[in-house]
């Protein structure tokens, strides 16, 4: 990774300096932390795309002539892209400088922000998406590099803090946002939304990001091979993922191939990531211990976090009936009080074993989803108030802690690796999470389905009383025909069996969730404490 040379403090005691050495001083620290919140500011935006936009999706699909499957591809093609630069941004920052290739995707995404909201047919919007996802997948690891390479030990924490409103808090409040505009100005304002904070945090990295020469150089020794097949492999693996469950996942010929591909060049691509002598990413870095079971833990967190963000609107829609600014506003109760928690966790991490922070939140984040596994048909916005605000204490306590144990002793020139396997690995967590959650949903649904069913006989007294009184009621509401009233009876009593049937699948999914991060929670028992993570309850 290239080097940020910006001055910072040091934290031992020092000559005073000179009048006119200490306001250098003080703007190198004002330029470092400019940094630093501008390209967090690109993270949370590049984050809060994905969700704002799933959040109107049936809009922009009925505004550009998309139908219901093929609309699907509006986020698949943002996710393909951000999946596959990510791990790729480590190294194009080296060749191009870390000023102009963050400044240029972030000029980038903004562009292709605006040019989505004039798209005018599906293909326009899934190539332009596309460029915005390749364009806003380079701002989240490119946050966490320049946390880890330009902050101080003492005060990384802090920076990691500003990045946790990224990865957790954006995808709590995306639907609340996207719902919001949606609902009162049209689905056009999710992508003009990100003008203005997007002019900030340009104008931010321009004014403190250094100049320094492009090595184009690199091109030429670039690890191709390993570039070719983890581009080939991630793309076909998350086309896989988003597109599995609709495709009925090996059932069909097109997910069979694809899955073949990603196995291929997977595997080609860890055989040649672990011979070459320059890789592209430094694999080995996941035989160190708390970098491999942060990995572990940050893979599941993401299954969680995107896995409930996804579930949650699914279940309010489906169940409830809720608009998108209706189910925006339960789930900014999953980001409202981050907002409030995430800047104490520093002070936290300075009184507590990082370790402790870390088992606490993910205890609280489980206890969150076990609390949603009794789900009945009244299980609606008031029920789920505390669920959510368990679940923002959680997430609020977990990234920062995880994050900072997990890089600790990250040398420099590993920096670029480190921030892409984790941020990768948190996106893929949160890839394969929806895509079992959408299969387990359905299985579970059907199952109970089933075995509902077969619990009602026309034989039983009970389903004969039932059917009577529903008879009863449709004949004095209008209904003059017996047998069509009866029909319709029956049709009721189906329907009702089948909402229960996907009340209890949603209470199996939340359950499941809940395991998945009771999982994290023992992979979060084996971190070693650091020696050296300063401030951050290692003393």
């Amino acid at each position: 990774m290239a080097t940020l040379q910006l001055a910072v403090n040091n934290d031992k005691p020092e000559p005073r300096p000179a009048p006119q050495a200490l306001a250098k001083s003080e703007m190198s620290a004002l330029r470092m932390w400019c940094a630093v919140v501008g390209s967090t500011l690109g993270a949370f935006m590049a984050v809060l795309n994905i969700q704002i936009v799933n959040a109107s999706l049936a809009d922009i699909q009925g505004a550009i002539g998309a139908g219901k499957d093929d609309g699907g591809w509006i986020s698949t093609s943002y996710l393909i892209a951000e999946i596959v630069v990510i791990p790729l941004s480590g190294w194009l920052a080296r060749v191009f400088s870390v000023r102009s290739y963050l400044l240029l995707n972030a000029i980038l995404f903004l562009v292709f922000s605006i040019a989505c909201a004039f798209a005018v047919n599906l293909q326009q919007m899934i190539v332009l998406r596309a460029i915005q996802g390749f364009s806003g997948g380079v701002l989240i690891p490119m946050a966490f590099t320049i946390i880890i390479t330009l902050l101080p030990k003492p005060k990384q924490p802090i920076g990691l803090a500003l990045f946790a409103l990224s990865a957790t808090f954006a995808p709590a409040i995306g639907p609340t946002i996207g719902g919001y505009l949606t609902e009162n100005y049209g689905w056009e304002f999710i992508f003009y939304v990100n003008l203005v904070p997007g002019s900030i945090m340009v104008a931010m990295l321009w004014a403190s990001l250094d100049r320094s020469p492009m090595n184009l150089g690199l091109l030429a020794k670039g690890d191709w091979p390993g570039i070719v097949t983890m581009a080939i492999g991630l793309a076909a693996l998350q086309t896989v993922l988003e597109e599995g469950n609709k495709e009925d996942w090996f059932g069909s010929d097109f997910i069979v191939r694809l899955s073949v591909i990603a196995a291929v060049s997977l595997t080609l691509f860890l055989i040649v990531e672990l011979r070459a002598a320059h890789p592209l990413l430094n694999l080995r870095l996941m035989l160190r211990r708390n970098f491999g079971f942060g990995i572990v833990a940050n893979f599941l967190l993401g299954i969680a976090l995107y896995g409930s963000a996804f579930v949650l609107p699914i279940y309010l829609s489906r169940i409830q009936g809720y608009n998108s600014e209706q189910i925006g506003m339960v789930l900014a109760w999953t980001g409202i009080p981050q907002l409030l928690l995430i800047p104490l966790v520093p002070r936290l991490m300075k009184r507590f074993d990082v370790r402790l922070l870390i088992i606490v939140g993910f205890a609280l984040f489980a206890a969150s989803n076990f609390m949603n596994v009794h789900m009945t048909g009244d299980y609606a916005s008031d029920q789920l108030f505390w669920p959510n605000v368990v679940r923002a204490v959680g997430q609020a306590l977990v990234f920062t802690p995880l994050s900072a144990i997990a890089t600790a002793g990250i040398e420099q020139e590993n920096a670029g690796s480190a921030s892409a396997l984790f941020n990768m690995m948190r996106n893929l967590g949160g890839a394969v999470g929806i895509a079992s959650l959408q299969t387990f949903i359905s299985k579970r649904e059907q199952f109970h389905s089933n075995i509902l069913t077969n619990s009602i006989s026309v034989f039983e007294e009970a389903t004969r009383l039932r059917v009577a009184r529903l008879t009863n009621y449709f004949v004095t509401h209008g209904v003059s025909d017996q047998a069509v009233a009866t029909r319709k009876a029956v049709v009721a009593i189906a329907g009702s069996v089948r909402k229960q049937a996907n009340i209890m699948a949603f209470s199996d999914t939340f359950f499941l969730l809940g395991v998945a991060l009771v999982v994290a929670l023992l992979a979060t028992l084996l971190l070693k404490k650091p020696g050296h993570v300063s401030g951050a309850g290692a003393h």
